[in-house]
């Protein structure tokens, strides 16, 4: 088989995901089109090269909808010879997309493609695209559904977290996330969004708070616990018996924020590389998905670790940084106890806590920033994960070159 080289990877800035957030008047279409354009123009790629384009997208109605990965390629002038499909897993969208790129390429099905993700959230609500779990009673009392935010608070029950511990670590990320910025970290591969005159729309990730503290995550009530009493929380003490109390730590502050935004990576082989003059920056060693038990839905992240390094003989201390996706504080902090991973390795340039989660395309946005990282630092191997709604997990594990 072929090996799969990573040759770039760009993302916009994440805009609040509400009518006042800076992207709001950004449709999905020209958010994805700006992230395919910027991979066209900064590699002066000759498009007809590029085989295909996954884009990963969760909530694919309305304006996200009918395929937005082939009009997007269309919209962003490539040759009319490049495909393009749409793909949801949930919250790993962009990195299965990502995936599924480096599959291809691999297979010899494509010599080069793209992976990535889009989603504007603040103008196609989340959940609007319904679906059966959550609303018909044959899937969601065998399940035990339960939404995600009670999931999370389960995890941080059953293994002891407490609302200090959740806080503490969203503090973290908000600091991380503020440095990074201010130390330019992320400039690589943030690209502006324009309007519809060339003017820069937004340049920077909108929701970023450096100056949280525990006493201001201290003011927020938690989010889900009303939700639980409403009799989520006697569903998930149904499935796990030994809970007497669901303690509700999460709130708005120490979970994912609601953005918009979209990414894409450029994929290939060694050769369609050489060809097109590209430098390759980093190989894709593997990658995997896993199924995990979809009550408390999110501890799917170290299955699927642990589930990859196995398939590539490797152990969690052979891992130079780890990428989580931030879904809630809790997830994060039971990797990090489960495969005893120290912090200083996790999420270093901070999460979704402090700069949002645009669904779809976070699995794209935290690949590049590993790569970004590993150049950045010297270091030779990152693992990239997320937790997946329904119970899932998916993982990336990439080496520089």
């Amino acid at each position: 088989m072929a090996e799969a080289y990573i040759y770039d990877a760009v993302r916009t800035p994440r805009g609040k995901g509400k009518s006042n957030g800076s992207l709001h008047e950004i449709t999905s279409l020209q958010l994805a089109t700006q992230a395919l354009k910027a991979i066209k123009d900064r590699n002066n790629l000759d498009t007809s090269k590029v085989d295909d384009v996954i884009l990963g997208c969760v909530t694919p109605i309305g304006e996200q909808g009918s395929d937005i990965a082939r009009i997007a390629v269309l919209n962003a002038d490539y040759s009319e010879t490049t495909a393009g499909v749409q793909v949801d897993r949930f919250c790993a969208s962009g990195l299965e997309a990502c995936n599924i790129a480096a599959a291809k390429v691999m297979t010899g099905e494509a010599d080069m493609a793209i992976g990535g993700g889009v989603e504007a959230m603040s103008r196609v609500p989340m959940g609007s695209n319904g679906g059966a779990w959550a609303t018909n009673p044959e899937i969601a009392m065998k399940s035990y559904f339960a939404p995600q935010g009670i999931g999370a608070d389960l995890i941080a029950t059953k293994y002891g977290f407490s609302r200090d511990d959740v806080d503490a670590y969203a503090v973290e990320s908000q600091k991380r996330a503020s440095r990074a910025w201010k130390e330019g970290r992320f400039k690589k591969s943030v690209v502006p969004v324009m309007d519809q005159l060339g003017v820069t729309i937004l340049a920077h990730d909108e929701t970023v708070r450096g100056d949280t503290t525990m006493q201001t995550l201290a003011a927020l009530n938690p989010s889900f616990e009303q939700m639980g009493q409403m009799a989520f929380d006697d569903v998930v003490r149904q499935r796990y018996p030994e809970i007497e109390k669901v303690n509700h730590v999460h709130h708005a502050g120490n979970s994912s924020g609601i953005v918009d935004g979209a990414s894409a990576v450029l994929i290939g082989t060694k050769e369609m590389g050489e060809q097109l003059g590209l430098k390759a920056r980093a190989r894709i060693k593997g990658f995997a998905s896993i199924g995990s038990e979809p009550s408390i839905m999110l501890t799917g992240p170290s299955l699927v670790t642990q589930k990859l390094l196995g398939k590539l003989g490797m152990t969690p201390e052979d891992i130079d940084l780890y990428e989580l996706n931030e879904a809630f504080a809790s997830v994060v902090l039971r990797m990090m106890q489960h495969l005893n991973i120290p912090h200083e390795k996790m999420n270093v340039n901070g999460g979704a806590i402090a700069m949002g989660h645009p669904l779809g395309a976070t699995g794209g946005m935290i690949l590049g920033t590993m790569l970004d990282e590993l150049e950045r630092s010297g270091k030779e191997t990152g693992l990239i994960t997320l937790c997946v709604g329904a119970g899932m997990g998916t993982a990336t594990v990439i080496e520089r070159v």
